[in-house]
């Protein structure tokens, strides 16, 4: 071999050498930026876990059920697994006139008037455990199910025939990692709906807190209006005296009104997840029911005159 076709030796292996180092430092920056992302997932999962058991908590769930082991199939062909035996014709003694045994057929005679090893109740031979100075060694012992699951196991392919089934190809870390961040970000946005919702309450969800607290003010006024119509009804067939009336229309029904509005919104009128407290607009409160139930009064008695 010549000097030149040395040189060239060694500038094809120091390109190779070379080539080698570039491939293990891709591969070393590749594998480093799977690490990060691997670690910016599982954070965002772990941040993900955190806010859905705040959510939980805020909605009364604090953990979800278990789910319930299923229960095996009845009949399920690995319940009553085991060693198949021999066919019930293996063992059986030659038909007469045959001329023939199976073990003349292997090469073994026997000979006449020779004592035959012990079978089985059912006629079979007993296997191992007839050959002499082996009485302790049974013919074929009988494992469990579990067992003979895990002793003996077969893959069998979809086309049949005991085949091993082929093995799936490797996932790429990458495009599992693509997926998954896919996922969360489905989550994120899934988990952002779900905060909206949290934040409006039961009670007129679309209205402001305003005029929510303005209706539900009314809404117990008017009741008491109706209260205040029943007592003046009652008050004229002599059931109810007038200072009786006069002190439930100025003080009893308005102040029931308002504590029924309260106690209202601080049930129905309080989103599920809110810092603090929801405002209840109690002056506004107080002067809607104060002056509603006598104004429902006043407009009882223009009516009844204004007919008269």
């Amino acid at each position: 071999m010549s000097f030149e076709e040395y040189a060239a030796l060694a500038r094809q292996l120091s390109e190779q050498h070379r080539a080698g180092q570039q491939h293990a430092a891709a591969e070393s920056a590749r594998r480093r930026d799977l690490h990060a992302a691997v670690d910016y997932l599982q954070q965002r999962l772990t941040a993900q876990g955190q806010r859905l058991d705040q959510l939980g908590r805020a909605i009364g769930i604090d953990q979800p059920p278990a789910a319930p082991a299923p229960a095996p199939a009845p009949g399920t062909p690995g319940e009553t697994a085991a060693w198949p035996g021999p066919p019930s014709g293996a063992g059986s003694p030659s038909a007469p006139g045959s001329g023939s045994s199976p073990a003349a057929g292997s090469g073994l005679s026997f000979a006449a008037g020779a004592p035959t090893a012990p079978g089985t109740a059912d006629g079979e031979p007993a296997g191992a455990a007839g050959v002499p100075g082996r009485a302790g060694v049974g013919a074929y012992p009988q494992l469990p199910a579990g067992e003979a699951r895990l002793a003996l196991p077969t893959a069998v392919s979809p086309a049949g025939g005991g085949v091993p089934a082929q093995r799936a190809a490797a996932a790429d870390p990458a495009v599992e990692l693509e997926l998954a961040r896919r996922m969360a970000d489905e989550a994120d946005r899934h988990g952002q709906q779900a905060e909206l919702l949290a934040q409006r309450p039961a009670l007129l969800p679309t209205w402001s807190p305003l005029a929510r607290a303005v209706a539900v003010y009314a809404g117990c006024g008017a009741a008491a209006g109706v209260l205040v119509l029943m007592l003046v009804l009652a008050s004229g067939a002599g059931l109810v005296d007038g200072f009786t009336l006069g002190a439930w229309i100025c003080a009893g029904l308005p102040a029931v009104a308002f504590f029924g509005g309260y106690l209202v919104l601080g049930r129905w009128g309080r989103p599920a997840m809110v810092a603090g407290t929801p405002p209840r607009y109690l002056p506004l409160g107080f002067l809607i029911c104060f002056l509603l139930v006598p104004m429902a009064y006043c407009a009882y008695l223009l009516m009844v005159r204004g007919l008269r």
